[in-house]
């Protein structure tokens, strides 16, 4: 006979020879090991040969006509065998035998003195051992557990599968079995529900084989084969029966296993799906919540409606701060936190062969983006508003008050004036009283003409008031327009009075000369101290130290014209002090009246008093002025100081990290050291902007608005530090997705460094991406033979969006694309049909049997209803629901 090479020559040769030693031997243990092997065969032969509904009594005498040996072989390989001869010679005998024999060889085993004629003729030590051979070929050969040889095999599964139960240690196929549990113990762990473990004891051996052989008769049908006292009444059970009858198990569990198997696969993609879809949730709640904030805001910040008062613009901008300080910026870090969230998301689905995330119509990373720089735009423009809108209210208060006081010296001064105008005392006066009279009101008139001025100042003010839109501009007109009929009545009054004095003065002829001139230098005189007491007192508002110097300027000026001003004085008071002088010369008996002014010496005196009190007044209150711009100047060139050292080192870092993102020396991990590092750096320099933020927020409080000594404003700075903040945040997700995607492809560093190496070559605008033409060409220089159509394909999968250009992270994932080993849809649809039994439908029973509860559920309500005819009530389409998990169809 003529054997083909053998595919197992470690166990079957080495089997065989134990078995020509052991036909040699006739001691009274071979007998037992004869009867123990006959009894255990025969029952393992008929648990075969009864599917073809047959059997044997004498496995020596019932397979020496070859046929029921070459049946045998056709159940147990699933294939035909030659057809066997029908004589019964013994010739016809050997042939069938043969045949058997040759279809044993020829699934690789090589049967050593093994021959057909001792078959024929009955030699039981040869039958079993070709028998032995089929088992370990067809029942234990095919067994295979990490690579291991069919017994080791065997003994692995054995060994998990009974590791979590007390009392059992299955070390070998002979003494490890003596008790009985460890075969208790590999029911249980598959059926449970047939044997209760914690029962059962070490010390019945007996009645636990027992149980096990018959609930493996009952449940699993598998035939005795062996007795329990063929294990238990000696030293060392044989191993061959019991890796016969055990091999029984792992066949009969063998469906079990691959179920378990495609459970796990399916559990492992669901699990996946369902930690996806909670991202996506969770993009799509931050979203909204994101652009709900914004929504709300925007409103807030578009409200320019003016308040009546500085204190309540005052409000306004402190409101402001506190959204820039405390509302904003827990915002910013959802949107950079949003960014990061959604690329973290479409790594994991591409790295899990899943289309990539939609967000919902409006909540795209763009058009929270968008809806941020709408944001950002009207929040500049309301801070200019504000700034604005106060800057117009001081200077409202300013000349409010400023007009009142005009307002009030003027009436002061008109006070009595309409009812002098308006006697008549002339009718009854003497020529001098006439005269006095006249002069009187002629000074009257150079006085009235000296008012003219601050009358159109007052107009002045009322309506700079109105153009600037003062909120109480209705009183302010009401005043400003008596003050205007009032003056345009003293004009009449006055041109009538003249008119009457002037008809009667050609009666009078006497006049005194000394009180007239008196009269006339006293007058404007008085009239420039009321100047000099109205600008000693006179309200003003700077913004700079050179505009109080202008105003220290002219009060230096206006001081320098006192002692001219002392002596113009002195020559009036001794105008009066000569009258006196002739009076008493004369013996003129004075009335104490100079008929041609109400001014007295003594008012003179007083009012040059007066403007003597208010010089050092002014002097404090415009050194107070100088001081305070000083502050003012101190604290700009403090805000400068430290933006001048902030901006560059805002830029700096922003210029680092970028080197950082595209510098290939080291790992990903020291890179991702690197980044955090410089991460914490910039947290740890937040006290330094918070320390502006303070200076910044007094420059305001104490109305500086501009700022020579920096070009950098706090609005800069803001800008600058949040671009700086979502930087380094989004630098480092790129990384982390680097070391996601090259972990999941089994990228090494050195491989990633030249993807690296290659893409900074092409990177030629050192902006993190690549122009479609540098792409082929980086492809190209990369030994890709690139058609326009195969380019056009490579495209839209790194340029999905149609951006053109090509990232980094996108470049990464085609160059490990192709060799990545992901689940696919046809490896699912093959898990499901497993646990389905090869249907092409699964049922809501099986699914809950199958699966645990919550991904059971999970498939339950996304699994659409099965339409095939073959289906019962309920049934679920499972293939439909494989090709949606990833992307083919609608989930």
């Amino acid at each position: 006979m003529t054997c083909c090479p053998s595919l197992f020559p470690a166990v079957c040769e080495s089997e065989l020879c134990v078995w020509m030693h052991w036909q040699r031997d006739d001691s009274q243990q071979t007998h037992n090991q004869l009867r123990l092997w006959t009894k255990t065969f025969t029952a393992w032969c008929n648990s075969h040969l009864r599917k073809a509904g047959t059997q044997i009594e004498n496995i020596e005498e019932d397979f020496r006509n070859g046929l029921k040996l070459m049946l045998l072989l056709e159940v147990i390989s699933g294939e035909r065998l030659p057809k066997p001869d029908k004589g019964k010679m013994r010739f016809h005998k050997i042939a069938n035998v043969n045949k058997a024999l040759d279809f044993i060889c020829s699934k690789g085993v090589k049967l050593v003195s093994i021959g057909a004629e001792e078959i024929v003729d009955g030699n039981v030590k040869m039958t079993l051992g070709m028998i032995w051979t089929i088992i370990l070929r067809f029942a234990i050969q095919d067994i295979s557990v990490e690579e291991t040889s069919a017994k080791e095999g065997l003994l692995l599964w054995c060994q998990r599968k009974t590791a979590p139960y007390r009392n059992v240690n299955v070390q070998n196929f002979h003494i490890s079995w003596k008790d009985g549990l460890a075969l208790c113990a590999l029911i249980h762990r598959h059926r449970p529900d047939l044997i209760d473990y914690s029962k059962l004891r070490k010390d019945d051996p007996i009645g636990n084989l027992n149980t096990a052989f018959e609930v493996a008769e009952k449940f699993l049908d598998i035939p005795r084969m062996l007795d329990a006292e063929d294990i238990v009444n000696t030293p060392k059970p044989d191993e061959k029966a019991i890796m016969t009858y055990v091999s029984c198990f792992y066949h009969a569990f063998a469906g079990a296993e691959q179920a378990e198997t495609a459970a796990n696969r399916i559990c492992k993609v669901l699990a996946v799906n369902q930690e996806n879809e909670k991202l996506m949730e969770e993009y799509e709640k931050l979203a909204s919540e994101l652009l709900e904030w914004i929504r709300r805001t925007i409103p807030w910040l578009e409200n320019r409606v003016a308040e009546q008062t500085m204190r309540a613009m005052q409000q306004k901008l402190e409101d402001f701060r506190d959204y820039r300080r405390i509302h904003k910026p827990p915002r910013v870090q959802e949107k950079c936190q949003l960014e990061i969230n959604f690329n973290t998301l479409q790594t994991k689905l591409r790295l899990s062969n899943r289309p990539a995330f939609m967000p919902s119509e409006g909540k795209m990373v763009s058009d929270i983006a968008n809806a941020w720089k709408g944001l950002e735009q009207v929040e500049k423009g309301y801070e200019e508003w504000l700034l604005t809108e106060i800057r117009r209210l001081e200077r409202l208060d300013h000349l409010a008050e400023k007009f009142k006081q005009k307002c009030a010296m003027h009436e002061s001064w008109t006070s009595g004036k309409e009812e002098l105008l308006s006697q008549k005392d002339y009718e009854s006066a003497s020529l001098m009283e006439i005269r006095a009279l006249m002069r009187k009101h002629e000074a009257f008139e150079s006085d009235l003409a000296a008012h003219q001025d601050r009358v159109e100042q007052i107009a002045a003010i009322a309506q700079e008031l109105n153009e600037l839109d003062y909120h109480d501009a209705a009183s302010v007109n009401a005043r400003c327009q008596g003050i205007c009929d009032q003056w345009d009545n003293l004009g009449t009054l006055t041109q009538k009075r003249r008119d009457s004095l002037e008809r009667v003065e050609k009666l009078w002829e006497t006049i005194d000369q000394l009180y007239l001139e008196f009269a006339k230098r006293a007058a404007p005189f008085n009239n420039w101290m009321d100047g000099a007491m109205e600008d000693l007192q006179d309200m003003f508002i700077v913004h700079s130290i050179e505009e109080i110097q202008s105003l220290i300027t002219a009060h230096d000026q206006f001081k320098a014209t006192l002692p001219e001003a002392d002596k113009e004085r002195m020559a009036t008071i001794g105008i009066h002090n000569e009258i006196l002088k002739i009076a008493q010369t004369y013996g003129i008996k004075l009335t104490g009246i100079n008929p041609y002014t109400n001014l007295s010496p003594q008012d003179i005196s007083n009012k040059w008093d007066t403007v003597k009190h208010l010089v050092p007044l002014r002097d404090q209150m415009l050194q107070e002025e100088v001081a305070r711009q000083q502050a003012n100047e101190r604290l700009r060139r403090q805000f400068a100081a430290q933006a001048n050292i902030i901006g560059p080192w805002i830029q700096t870092k922003m210029e680092e990290i970028s080197h950082v993102s595209v510098d290939i020396a080291g790992s990903l991990e020291e890179q991702m050291n690197s980044l955090k590092q410089y991460e914490q750096n910039i947290i740890n320099y937040k006290s330094n902007i918070d320390k502006l933020e303070g200076d910044h927020q007094l420059s305001q409080e104490s109305l500086i608005f501009d700022n020579k000594h920096t070009n950098y404003s706090m609005e800069h700075i803001r800008v600058g530090w949040e671009q700086l903040l979502t930087t380094i945040a989004r630098t480092i997700n790129e990384v982390e997705n680097q070391i996601l995607t090259r972990d999941a492809k089994g990228i090494s560093q050195e491989q990633l460094n030249e993807f690296r190496a290659s893409f900074n070559h092409f990177d030629r605008k050192r902006n993190g991406m690549m122009d479609p033409d540098d792409f082929r060409a980086c492809l190209i220089s990369m030994g890709y033979d690139l058609g326009e159509v195969e380019f056009a394909r490579i495209m839209t999968l790194v340029d999905p969006n149609n951006t053109g250009v090509v990232t980094f992270q996108a470049f990464i994932d085609f160059m490990t694309r192709e060799t990545a080993e992901t689940d696919t849809a046809e490896q699912v649809m093959a898990s499901f049909k497993i646990l389905a039994s090869d249907k092409n439908y699964i049922t809501v029973d099986e699914l809950r049997r199958e699966l645990p509860p919550e991904q059971a559920e999970y498939c339950i309500s996304r699994m659409t209803r099965y339409i095939g005819p073959d289906g019962p009530p309920g049934a679920l389409d499972y293939i439909s629901f494989s090709s949606a998990l990833y992307g083919e169809s609608d989930l």
